[in-house]
């Protein structure tokens, strides 16, 4: 009974543990209660929502458009190629995370974040494409789309960097 009651107390200990590290984690970011300070746009510290993405300029709207259906067709490679079912993933779980994981925390969804969350998801796949260089090996369709993913996922980390960089000092200060 004393051993139950212990184990008890120790499991209590962790949980509040846990709770008070999650809560410390949480208050890092931007909670949604403050969302109404924010400026609806592209930019690092504006808010990334669908009334920005329609508002967006057209060379970014094409952009998007453009590494959406790159990102899609690899769809046609994931049973052969590992690379592909890699840069697939870090774009699926890239979604899932910021349409359903940040807003169900109550984290306002800044363009900051979504670029971090870029570089978390899709540096995997770019780390393979660099390293295994598909692109390389012959005309294929997978070489093509290997090298047009590669450069896609480059260019972006120019603009992912960038404003990741100002998010993580705006969250820091």
């Amino acid at each position: 009974m004393v051993a139950e009651y212990k184990l008890r107390e120790v499991k209590e200990a962790i949980l509040k543990t846990v709770f008070r590290k999650v809560g410390v984690f949480l208050s890092l970011f931007s909670v949604s209660v403050f969302a109404d300070t924010y400026q609806v746009g592209h930019e690092a510290l504006q808010l990334w929502t669908a009334e920005a993405q329609a508002g967006a300029p057209i060379e970014l709207k094409v952009w998007l458009y453009s590494m959406t259906l790159v990102f899609a067709l690899g769809i046609f490679f994931v049973k052969r190629h590992v690379e592909a079912r890699l840069v697939l993933l870090g774009f699926i779980f890239g979604l899932f995370f910021s349409k359903l994981i940040i807003p169900m925390l109550g984290i306002v969804k800044l363009s900051g974040l979504v670029s971090l969350i870029h570089i978390v998801f899709w540096s995997p796949g770019l780390y393979l494409l660099l390293t295994r260089r598909p692109f390389s090996k012959g005309v294929s369709p997978y070489a093509i789309w290997s090298g047009l993913m590669l450069m896609l996922i480059i260019i972006s980390f120019f603009f992912d960097i960038r404003d990741a960089g100002i998010y993580i000092a705006h969250i820091a200060a």
